[in-house]
């Protein structure tokens, strides 16, 4: 396995969970009809304790990016994304703790 496409999986990883946190906020925002932004969203988030089901629901995103490195036969790089979602499932956990 080569190092640099691991990494190069792990920041995939990261950016998609990043991108797919805030695609779920700003939805969250526009299905109530609010005229709330995006980081108001994460800030309600973060004070109702709801934040840990806002990034799983991000984390969906990972999946697209595991399945097409895995079809392009770039394993070390779904590895590195496999890696993060793991984390990212961890760190909900603990979160709901």
């Amino acid at each position: 396995m080569d190092k640099k496409s691991i990494i190069t999986g792990i920041i995939y990883g990261i950016v998609s969970n990043t991108l797919g946190l805030f695609v779920v906020c700003f939805t969250t925002a526009k299905i109530a009809r609010r005229s709330e932004s995006t980081l108001q969203v994460l800030e309600a988030a973060v004070s109702e304790n709801f934040i840990g089901k806002l990034i799983s629901l991000g984390a969906i995103i990972n999946l697209i990016c595991f399945f097409y490195f895995i079809r392009n036969k770039q394993d070390s790089r779904a590895g590195g994304v496999l890696a993060v979602t793991i984390l990212i499932a961890i760190t909900t956990f603990l979160i709901k703790l």
